[in-house]
């Protein structure tokens, strides 16, 4: 990895759709010499997915309102079959945008993203009442978004 690779990793966080021809002219390489760069990091796995991210607010004024849920989870047996039992369901669940397993205190974040509260309801009797492990479930609704961010912070090499 040298600077050139930290700023096509940084530039394809920021724009995903820019030219390979761009890129090259960002990052002052040629076209060829930048095609390579990104395929190695591609085939290195740096580069997980291109994916177009969507305008939240226009897509709920699209399709009727939307709810995100912060929602903390603990479950009362903690053993690793559990937790992975557990994250195995949730992530398998299209609400659920992102997860992650934490310590200390809950057990689980869950970012979800529904279209309603009877929406959300359905959700949590498939996810937290259904599962007898599901000890406490906390939900936290959000009412604005102050910021959202899918770029990792890079620090180029030295």
């Amino acid at each position: 990895m040298d600077d050139i690779d930290w700023l096509l990793l940084d530039q394809l966080q920021r724009d995903a759709s820019l030219s390979n021809q761009s890129l090259a002219e960002l990052t002052r390489i040629s076209a060829p010499t930048c095609l390579r760069r990104i395929r190695r990091l591609r085939d290195a796995g740096l580069i997980a997915a291109q994916v177009a991210l969507l305008n939240e607010d226009k897509m709920a004024a699209l399709q009727g309102h939307g709810l995100t849920a912060v929602v903390e989870v603990s479950l009362d047996r903690q053993g690793d079959e559990h937790l992975n039992a557990f994250e195995a369901f949730a992530v398998a669940d299209a609400a659920v945008t992102q997860c992650y397993r934490v310590s200390p205190g809950p057990d689980f974040i869950l970012m979800v993203r529904v279209h309603d509260m009877p929406e959300y309801q359905a959700l949590a009797q498939r996810l937290f009442t259904q599962d007898a492990n599901v000890r406490n479930v906390k939900a936290f609704f959000s009412v604005k978004r102050g910021k959202f961010d899918t770029r990792l912070p890079l620090k180029a090499s030295s």
